[in-house]
């Protein structure tokens, strides 16, 4: 059935509240498809559609939709009914990670509904933060000693119904069980069974630690291109595994978190959310916004005679303050993205902002040249064009020097640079190009 006559007879039966015809029409899908349906649905579809959903594909599902639409999707529910929804969630990370998304109360409820099995591996993944590496690992894995041959590796495989998903290597553990190195699956196949694990496997990479925040865990894999890493614990015992799949969803997590943290939203934001949440979650932004707004404009009724004295400088006065703007946004963009891929360290950080300086400079000077000839030719005027001139190339420099500094003021702070970043820098670049124009204005006309 092509796309847009499968959406029609889908709308058509959820405006029919035919539940029977739903799970039809989704039959033929599969429920990475239809969890993908259901996060990019408006919440009165999503809500019809879940709905009309049996227990068993509500269980299959609910592991591949959208983390931040799960609390949606099972606020109508009892703690048992959800206790039995998610117990089909084959990957203990997948089901912490819905279960951190729902209230704590029911959090609580949930776990003690749930079998001993499911409850314990869940456990070990709660007592670690959600953006760490032991909230992101999975404590499904096969872990073997060092002292046996290829051959007893492969007969204690064979007792496996089937391998924990995306496993492309074996945990090599001493007796007490902690992590000394691993085996991958190609060297299986490709060895004698009679040689022995320790002489095969690698011990160049020791696993990563759990408390490892989980952009650095991503930075990791792809470093050194792996598809799986150890997760070890203070002690270095083993206490479970990250997949590539789980980082793909963390970079495509930093990947919204930038881009939407400029405009002051949270990637955990829905998009097709009411109208009431979104006008919360975006009033605080615009609030904040309108104070550093009320900043620029005192600013500004400073030099309120100047202004009437000489209009041109009203004409103008946008031109500084946006040229400082764009200048100083080019800066943050990139020494944000800088400090989230791990390139900007100490040693290499000084050097950075000199050079974003001389940029500021280098800039300035060009583009003041410029739109100082542009001033000077429509308002005949040397001194307003030297102004301006000057004005800029102050902004500009100032701009370029906030931007390489802000990310990491904010961060000890702890602010997060992606989110409040572009509010100060905008704030620094209105006032300083406002107070340089407008000052330099006053000084020359007085």
């Amino acid at each position: 059935m092509e796309e847009d006559t499968f959406s029609a007879a889908l709308h058509d039966a959820i405006q029919a509240d035919n539940p029977s015809q739903i799970r039809s029409l989704l039959g033929d899908l599969e429920w990475v498809d239809i969890a993908d349906i259901l996060t990019h649905s408006p919440p009165p579809t999503r809500r019809a559609l879940w709905n009309s959903f049996d227990e068993a594909l509500k269980g299959d599902v609910i592991a591949f939709v959208d983390q931040d639409i799960v609390g949606d999707l099972l606020v109508d529910h009892r703690p048992d009914e959800i206790a039995q929804i998610i117990e089909r969630v084959p990957d203990a990370d997948d089901l912490a990670d819905i279960i951190q998304q729902l209230p704590d109360d029911v959090s609580d409820e949930i776990l003690e509904t749930l079998d001993e099995a499911n409850r314990k591996r869940i456990e070990k993944i709660l007592i670690y933060p959600a953006d760490s590496a032991g909230g992101l690992m999975d404590t499904s894995l096969v872990s073997i000693r060092k002292d046996i041959t290829i051959d007893v590796v492969l007969r204690y495989l064979r007792r496996h119904k089937e391998l924990p998903p995306g496993t492309d290597q074996l945990f090599v553990v001493d007796h007490d069980g902690r992590f000394i190195g691993s085996l991958s699956i190609n060297t299986i196949l490709i060895s004698s069974p009679t040689d022995p694990v320790e002489q095969l496997m690698d011990q160049r990479f020791a696993g990563v630690p759990a408390a490892l925040p989980r952009s650095e865990v991503a930075d990791v894999f792809k470093r050194y291109d792996l598809i799986s890493v150890a997760v070890v614990d203070e002690e270095g015992y083993l206490i479970g595994r990250i997949t590539i799949d789980d980082v793909v969803d963390v970079i495509v997590d930093e990947a919204d978190h930038s881009i939407l943290g400029r405009a002051g939203l949270s990637e955990d934001d829905d998009t097709f959310a009411p109208i009431l949440q979104s006008f919360k979650s975006r009033a605080i932004w615009l609030g904040a916004n309108l104070l550093t707004a009320f900043l620029a404009s005192s600013v500004i009724n400073l030099f309120e005679e100047t202004i009437e004295k000489v209009v041109a400088l009203a004409v103008l006065m946008p031109i500084v303050a946006s040229m400082g703007g764009v200048a100083g946004s080019q800066t943050l963009t990139l020494v944000i993205r800088g400090i989230a891929q791990g390139a900007i360290q100490g040693s290499n950080s000084g050097w950075l902002i000199r050079r974003e300086i001389a940029l500021g400079v280098i800039n300035g000077m060009g583009w003041a040249l410029i739109v100082s000839g542009v001033t000077f030719a429509f308002f005949d005027d040397i001194t307003l064009a030297i102004i301006i001139a000057f004005a800029m190339v102050l902004n500009i420099t100032i701009a370029a020097l906030s931007g390489s500094l802000l990310p990491k003021i904010l961060t000890a702070l702890r602010i997060d640079p992606a989110v409040a970043g572009m509010v100060v820098l905008t704030t620094i670049t209105d006032v300083v190009g406002f107070l340089s124009f407008l000052g330099l204005a006053t000084y020359f006309y007085a």
